[in-house]
């Protein structure tokens, strides 16, 4: 039977934002030899805002192979890209706009469409090019970093959403009843289970019955759902995210 990832254990959401940058630092440095390039899909939320910050300055900004690498965003509010709660502004004051990352190798949900709909295809269309896929293939991101809500959802898919059980479309338009900004664009799970490395960043007490439920209890939530299919799945947690979960869950970070 299988019992779910291990949770790699750091002290607080300092310790965190640490750990989270070497492994995202250690995931670009593999792909650009493995195969030239670097593909990661960036979380919106308040837990990666620190780690975006530490790759932006010193050690990580230097050792991050910006010329080789590809951003993209798991999901977005349907707001402008300079609205506070735009994922992408979030992305673009901690990170984009302080390291030498070419401006064409950032691609963006355009939250502001009047069309939600036709957003979410438009995305897909792109990701099709960029990652030369044909019809019915999914692109292979290198690393795909996910967030959790209290509520056990992950990117924009959230219980109960029709988006859960989506099987075709790699990007869709989704409406988040209980959401603050319920209008959202987000990749689905197919794309995401594609990806050849998936992180979970957690921190927070409040996240803890969340943590719990999923990897303790097995109540099948939305962040349940993410099993890549011929990837790595990890989960970098603060003690707080991680203190109702037995031991024998817990990986003690080395770092």
């Amino acid at each position: 039977m299988d019992e779910g990832p291990l949770v790699r254990l750091v002290d607080d959401a300092t310790a965190l934002a640490d750990a989270a940058a070497q492994a995202i630092v250690d995931a670009a440095v593999e792909s650009v030899a493995a195969h030239g390039r670097f593909s990661i899909v960036l979380a919106g939320g308040a837990t990666p805002r620190a780690t975006y910050m530490r790759l932006a300055a010193p050690p990580f900004a230097e050792r991050l192979p910006w010329d080789r690498t590809w951003v993209f965003f798991g999901d977005e509010r349907c707001v402008p890209p300079d609205h506070p709660e735009s994922n992408y502004r979030m992305a673009y004051e901690t990170l984009l706009s302080k390291v030498p990352i070419p401006g064409e190798r950032v691609f963006r949900l355009r939250g502001e469409a009047e069309d939600p709909e036709a957003a979410a295809t438009e995305y897909a269309r792109m990701l099709a090019e960029v990652f030369e896929t044909r019809r019915g293939e999914l692109p292979r991101f290198d690393l795909v970093l996910l967030g959790l809500g209290l509520d056990g959802h992950t990117a924009s898919l959230f219980p109960g959403s029709p988006a859960l059980k989506e099987v075709f479309r790699p990007v869709v338009a989704v409406h988040a009843a209980a959401a603050a900004l319920p209008q959202r664009l987000t990749l689905t799970f197919p794309p995401i289970n594609a990806a050849a490395r998936v992180v979970f960043l957690v921190a927070g007490a409040e996240k803890a019955k969340a943590v719990k439920a999923m990897l303790r209890d097995g109540v099948v939530l939305p962040a349940a759902m993410v099993r890549p299919a011929d990837g790595t799945l990890t989960w970098i947690a603060d003690r707080a995210a991680a203190s109702l979960l037995p031991p024998d869950r817990l990986a003690r970070s080395a770092r």
